[in-house]
């Protein structure tokens, strides 16, 4: 049953309740055009505004709604709650020129199930997006942030304690700091500083945050990272994190330090060393964060840590790539193609995803304040606010939420619709995945449909977004398309023709038109939000910070490695140009009962295991290098302490040769590289031990890597079937690709 809401007034007394009612007046003249009436007393259809003094609700972070008639009750402690209760009733409300519809009865009690919802929103030189805004900007997302549940903002001192400014900043960090945390307060939103250890001594980094505390109106929570960055040892980061906590309380007594399980990449032993501290329960340390870069998974942390110390994830929801929780997470085997153009913080809604991350950990922590870098993760960031309030609730009916609130006008289905879309976008090799195609269309639909939605910085960043993918699609299809058409004119005219047709570059029309529209969206991004999608316009920190722009005409086929290799057989004499172009176009071919493998282009299902640990992946496709250097198989390097793989389909009777390609980073220290061959030792020493092939490395391999052979003689392999295992203790593997093949 829906619920006619239209004309309503506005009932508030006391100075908490009008607060409020000021807010909700604001939303509802943003959607309809015109302001509602304010009073003490509800007439006609009507939202009231009651501050509980009767116990109705348990706390500060609860709040109650109740439908009577055409009286709609928003039943809190002070303002905190209203908010709460404003958010909910604005995402079930409907807006069609002034009429408001609420779409059911949202009668009930509320309750979070964390006690700590929260977001980063640093203002430094490296976000793509928060360095460029103003107070009002980040007064209006701390509403749009609560309207979801949250209940606190993290923000970020000057790094290193010196002030690192760009040209996009318009205040002082500290200046910013103390006054974000002020506007923070208003709406009785908690604050929370990341507070990296990067003061030469104990002395001097006490006295800075004395002089710091002192001046910020409110801190509820420190966090200090025990790594990324800071490279202190467990035992004096402890101590730090004591100290810290003893002055955080002489100016906020009801603030908590909370030093997180981040580990220095090069102190080995920092984990159990933290974890020796910890057990001495220190009082002045409230809680633990774990986050990227972590000493231990989540589960370890919890079983080790006494229970004295409640835990907040540092969830990373604005990363794609080289990040804790990749995109197809655990597996991080998003496409190439996508991965090299749209990089590491492209435009990111993962909701899917992160519902399922969230239900994995949710468990073992108190709540969470999550890592984000601008507002590339925004439905993220309202997706897992929501399910730390309501941890049953469906993602479709979030994302609905999402698009009544933030899309007032827009058939909220149709958004769901577009936004859900992205996800599916980002499975399997785009050429295969027509919903791409499907997806745009419904984002370019609402555009023309909804002209208004084009000033609405929401819906034009999820446009870029769609043209983006599409984009990657449609040259990668004529990518490939090419090279099939140069193979079959190399066997019929030569390598000069083969070359040309390689070099054609005139898309169609309609490509290019996507492509110049990407550019415009961009510009229009930057100008209503802020958005820094290339470094050169509009500021961007660099081009893995969510410059888009910079990586979106990246390689997605072999087309510019072809080209490049191409011209080089050119300047060979002709006695060695076919020799040389048979190798490189059958470079990653083998023969019958014979194996290739590369993380790139295979994936991890094909190798019969799942791997230990929790496996990194060192992209190289969206780096600069990238530009006809790599040959597409060679982007993945699979970084772990371990691989493993069980395969089948050998001859009998008969010696084969492993060729592995690695990441050519070698330290004297990590001398126990080993290759394990159906419980056999194949290798054991030095990295990589083996045979290098120099030549194959300097014709078919980019710079930075190098291979090694290593013989399998006939007796290792059962029945045509082999596990191999490969690792080092310490540094571990980094490889992405391998060839066996007959001796």
């Amino acid at each position: 049953m829906k619920f006619d809401f239209t004309g309503l007034s506005i009932a508030a007394v006391t100075e908490e309740e009008k607060k409020a009612a000021e807010i909700l007046k604001d939303e509802i003249n943003t959607r309809t055009g015109h302001a509602p009436a304010v009073s003490e007393k509800a007439e006609g259809k009507a939202v009231v505004f009651k501050t509980d003094n009767e116990g109705e609700v348990p706390h500060k972070d609860s709040y109650k709604l109740s439908l009577c008639g055409e009286t709609l009750y928003i039943i809190a402690k002070g303002i905190r709650g209203f908010i709460f209760g404003i958010g909910y009733f604005l995402r079930k409300t409907e807006y069609k020129n002034e009429k408001i519809t609420l779409i059911k009865d949202i009668s009930g009690l509320y309750v979070p199930d964390k006690r700590i919802r929260g977001h980063q929103l640093g203002y430094r030189t490296t976000p793509n997006t928060y360095d460029a805004w103003t107070y009002d900007d980040y007064v209006r997302y701390y509403k749009d942030m609560m309207f979801f549940g949250c209940n606190m903002c993290e923000h970020i001192p000057y790094e290193k304690a010196v002030s690192n400014r760009n040209h996009l900043m318009k205040y002082d960090e500290e200046e910013f700091l103390i006054e974000a945390s002020r506007l923070a307060d208003e709406l009785d939103l908690d604050v929370s500083i990341w507070f990296p250890n990067c003061e030469d001594t104990l002395e001097e980094a006490v006295e800075r945050r004395r002089e710091l505390f002192k001046k910020i109106p409110r801190i509820n929570a420190v966090f200090p990272p025990g790594g990324d960055p800071g490279d202190l040892e467990a035992e004096e980061f402890v101590r730090r994190a004591i100290a810290f906590g003893k002055v955080l309380k002489e100016f906020h007594p009801n603030a908590g330090m909370w030093p997180s399980a981040q580990k220095p990449k090069k102190i080995l032993s920092w984990g159990d060393d933290f974890i020796e501290e910890m057990e001495k329960l220190p009082d002045e340390i409230e809680g633990i964060v774990t986050g990227p870069n972590r000493a231990f998974p989540l589960h370890e942390l919890r079983r080790l840590l006494p229970t004295k110390y409640p835990i907040r994830l540092y969830t990373d929801i604005t990363h794609n790539v080289r990040c804790e929780y990749p995109v197809h997470y655990p597996y991080d085997d998003w496409h190439y193609s996508l991965t090299s153009c749209l990089s590491r913080e492209s435009v990111n809604p993962r909701p899917a995803e992160y519902e399922m991350i969230h239900r994995l950990t949710r468990g073992y922590i108190v709540g969470s304040v999550s890592y984000s870098e601008g507002v590339n993760d925004d439905l993220n960031k309202m997706v897992w606010s929501n399910l730390d309030f309501f941890p049953n609730v469906s993602i479709r009916e979030t994302i609905e939420d999402y698009a009544r609130l933030f899309f007032p006008g827009a058939p909220a289905d149709l958004v769901t619709e577009g936004l859900l879309g992205f996800e599916h976008n980002w499975m399997g090799d785009p050429v295969n995945n027509p919903g791409i195609e499907a997806t745009l269309k419904i984002w370019q639909g609402l555009a023309s449909d909804y002209p208004k939605l084009m000033d609405n910085w929401r819906f034009v960043m999820h446009l870029f977004r769609a043209e983006c993918d599409a984009i990657v699609r449609r040259r990668r299809i004529f990518e490939l398309n090419l090279i099939d058409d140069a193979l079959y004119v190399l066997n019929k005219e030569g390598l000069e023709a083969a070359l040309k047709v390689l070099e054609e570059t005139e898309f169609d029309d309609e490509y290019k038109s996507l492509r110049e529209h990407i550019e415009v969206l961009a510009e229009k991004l930057f100008n209503l939000i802020g958005m820094q999608l290339d470094v050169a316009r509009y500021g961007a920190n660099s081009w893995e910070r969510g410059a888009t722009l910079e990586t979106i005409d990246l390689p997605v086929t072999d087309r510019e490695w072809l080209i490049g290799r191409f011209k080089h057989a050119l300047t060979l004499p002709e006695s060695e140009r076919d020799g040389f172009v048979h190798r490189v176009i059958n470079r990653n071919k083998v023969g019958p009962e014979e194996f290739y493998y590369s993380f790139a282009e295979h994936g991890f299902d094909m190798l019969g295991v799942r791997q230990e640990g929790e496996v990194y992946i060192n992209f190289q496709g969206d780096r600069p290098e990238n530009r006809g250097k790599m040959p597409m198989s060679m982007l993945k390097v699979f970084d772990n302490l371990t691989f493993r793989c069980k395969l089948g389909g050998f001859a009998e009777n008969t010696d084969y040769k492993l060729r592995i390609t690695f990441k050519s980073d070698k330290h004297p220290i990590f001398n126990r590289h080993y290759i394990i061959a159906n419980g056999v030792e194949i290798y054991k020493g030095p990295q990589f031990g083996g045979e290098r092939d120099e030549k194959f490395d300097e014709e078919l391999l980019a710079p930075g890597f190098e291979t090694a052979t290593y013989l399998l003689p006939a007796s290792v392999f059962k029945n045509g079937t082999l596990e191999l295992e490969f690792g080092e203790p310490l540094m571990g593997v980094m490889m992405c690709e391998f060839w066996i093949t007959k001796a």
